[in-house]
Formats: structure tokens, sequence, C-alpha cells
């Protein structure tokens, strides 16, 4: 049998083959649950941000973030291997590509309306003529897709620009996860989250396939993490004391 030493350098091996711990990480304009932001010396800051550094430190290894767009963006750079880790929406299309550890948070997306559509619940978003936007290559858009039939989210590559539209009058809903819409709707003056979600799933770490004792080590760290009570003192320390970690 392998010694502990020999496991846990296999699974250092496999987790940071270039030494140092490869993080993607989610940009939008306000922090949440998935997203970082900027603070002003440029460096992210968020929930996602915080659980890389602990599992760095545990490791023992320096780490490397690069932030992207969205979470399909992550995705692949994942399955090509550019990055080692990060935490993103699970679906079926993502597990044929990517391995998924636990998850840390229940996810309901849902849509942010604007004032003018008299949207109140999410079955009132199908129909037709209604323009829908969505981050392109997530979970919520390819779900946004397969459940409406009336109208069709268009692909937008941030939230950034989802919220410039709405802002602008350009689309009269924006999908996404309700946790993040919440900050949204002090962007988008007079918008509002309808009551219902399209798709519930878990917010999860992964890392690439083929990797099955970082899968093993990362699945540790993140089991323990919610045991110990370090993901919930991340929400707390993050403003996030209503939101439940996923079991």
């Amino acid at each position: 049998m392998s010694s502990r030493p020999a496991q846990d350098a296999t699974a250092k091996a496999e987790l940071a083959p270039t030494g140092t711990l490869r993080v993607g990480l989610i940009e939008a304009p306000t922090a949440g649950l998935i997203f970082v932001s900027r603070s002003m010396d440029g460096k992210p800051e968020g929930v996602t941000a915080d659980l890389s550094a602990d599992f760095a430190h545990r490791l023992g290894l320096p780490i490397a973030v690069t932030l992207f767009p969205n979470s399909g963006a992550a995705a692949a750079a994942l399955q090509a291997a550019a990055i080692d880790v990060s935490f993103m929406p699970v679906d079926a299309t993502r597990r044929q590509v990517i391995d998924f550890g636990p998850g840390y948070y229940d996810l309901e997306s849902t849509y942010l309306v604007s004032s003018g559509s008299g949207i109140t619940d999410v079955a009132q978003v199908d129909r037709p003529g209604l323009r829908v936007v969505a981050i392109e290559g997530t979970t919520t858009f390819r779900a946004s897709a397969r459940t409406l039939t009336r109208t069709q989210p268009l692909p937008v590559p941030s939230v950034a620009e989802a919220v410039a539209r709405m802002r602008a009058g350009q689309a009269d809903a924006f999908a996404l996860s309700r946790d993040t819409l919440r900050p949204v709707v002090l962007q988008v003056p007079g918008s509002r989250v309808v009551a219902g979600g399209f798709q519930q799933t878990q917010v999860a770490v992964a890392i690439p396939k083929g990797r099955p004792a970082a899968l093993a080590r990362v699945t540790a760290w993140l089991d323990g993490a919610k045991l110990t009570g370090v993901v919930r003192r991340i929400f707390d320390a993050r403003g996030f004391r209503d939101d439940a970690v996923a079991r």
C-alpha cells in the first residue's frame, strides 16, 4: 500500500502540476457567493477568493488567480487544464468535461425584470417578444433556454454587460442566480427579482478530469471546511449570514 506521504505528494502533483495552485474565479461588479469583485488594489474579493486562499494555505502551496468574465470561460480553462481549481454551478453538460467535488451552496436561478415589464413571477417571463439576457456558456443560460418556449435568452459575456443592457432599456429580463441578483437590483432602478425559479443546482468546487488523487483531496478539504464551520464563517464575514451552506 502507498504511504500517506506518497499519497500526499501524488495529490499535490495532480492538484498543482506547475507547483502553484492555479485558481480560476469569476468576476462581477459586486461580489457574491459565486462571483468575486476587485478591491481598490485589484485583488479579488469574495467567498470563492476566501475558499481558494484557505485551500492553498492547507496545501502549503502558492496561489495564482485568474479572473474570468463568466463560469463558461472558467469551465473551458479547466477542461484545457489551464487552471487547476474553480467554483461554479453544476449541470450535466459540465460533468461531461470536468470533475466536481462537493457543493458549498444551493443555487436557484431566476430573473431580474425591468420596472416596465409588469412581470412578477418566473412563468410570466415566457412570452413572445420579451428580451431576455443570460451569461453565455453558463448553467443558467442553458436552463433558461430549456425552460423558455415562447422566447429565448440572448447571450452576453458578463454580469456587467447584462446590467448595462438592463439599465439602457435594451433588455426586459436578466437570468442569473437569486443571490447574485440581489445587489443587481440596486444597480437597475425600478427592477425587481421575480418569485420562483427555473433551476436548482449546487455551486461546487471543480477540477480538470483525470486527476483522481486531486479530486479526493479537494473533496476532503471542502467536506472538512463545511463540517468545521470554515465555510459558514466565510459566508458570515462576507455578509451572507442568511444564506445556508449546502449539506
